[in-house]
């Protein structure tokens, strides 16, 4: 017989299509009959919190408060495993007006949730700009046998912190013509994926899967044109989603 492992889902925000992600998500982990997920839109449910031992996150603009962040450093204190995805890292702000070129700022984020996550987003280049993915540690269990592939995403460009384990990277130099932080012209890599060690537990990140439909830029757009799925209309973006949630799950390496 087979433990029950509880998972909590943290899906919220704002600029995407949290509904379409935390769908998709929920039936991944319902692929697991030994699963039980409660689901939440922000960080605010310290009991949820307290009780998981798998946390899996698809945010934008969502900031833990001490409290919370309090409660995401003792999940990991007892061993919990966080599969962070796409924008749980990011914040961004609309700092132009009416009628003025779009210009977005990326406030920093409360420096001890940056420490656990591992990066911090900064910018990334006009949607629908292609790139390759490529594995950086083709050896590793969450890389073997995934071959470089072209993701149609949001390119993130972050800042990082020491300690991370580049899984899959990417290359990218260029102007992000919308946000403050300009241009990137250091030719490195960029991780798509990568792990952190924290005391008993960790952090798997996946910047990948953006989306958005009509009615998710609000206010910004009253209806947006383009329905956006990106790298989830992508086989190979389910088997990295089904690794991430075996390592969380299976507590495998």
């Amino acid at each position: 017989m087979t433990d029950v492992v509880q998972a909590h889902l943290v899906c919220g925000g704002v600029f995407h299509d949290f509904d379409f992600a935390r769908l998709e998500l929920l039936k991944l982990l319902a692929e697991r009959a030994h699963v039980r997920t409660t689901v939440a839109r922000d960080y605010s449910d310290l009991t949820a919190l307290r009780a998981c031992e798998v946390l899996v996150t698809y945010t934008c603009n969502v900031t833990p408060t001490v409290d919370q962040v309090a409660a995401l450093r003792a999940f990991l204190d007892r061993g919990g495993r966080w599969f962070a995805l796409h924008a749980t890292n990011a914040v961004t702000e609309w700092i132009s007006g009416p009628g003025e070129e779009p210009r977005v700022a990326t406030p920093d984020l409360p420096d001890p949730f940056v420490d656990m996550l591992g990066s911090q987003f900064k910018a990334h280049p006009p949607l629908g700009e292609r790139f390759l993915v490529r594995p950086s540690e083709p050896h590793h269990p969450l890389a073997e046998g995934i071959a470089p592939f072209e993701a149609d995403d949001e390119l993130y460009l972050s800042t990082y912190r020491d300690g991370n384990i580049p899984i899959l990277e990417t290359r990218w130099t260029g102007d992000v013509p919308f946000f403050d932080e300009g241009a990137w012209p250091e030719d490195r890599a960029h991780l798509v994926m990568y792990l952190r060690p924290a005391s008993r537990g960790g952090v798997l990140y996946l910047t990948l899967g953006h989306c958005r439909g009509h009615y998710d830029f609000r206010p910004v757009f009253p209806f947006y044109p383009k329905v956006e799925r990106c790298s989830w209309d992508l086989p190979v973006f389910y088997e990295l989603l089904r690794r991430g949630l075996t390592w969380a799950i299976e507590k495998t390496d």
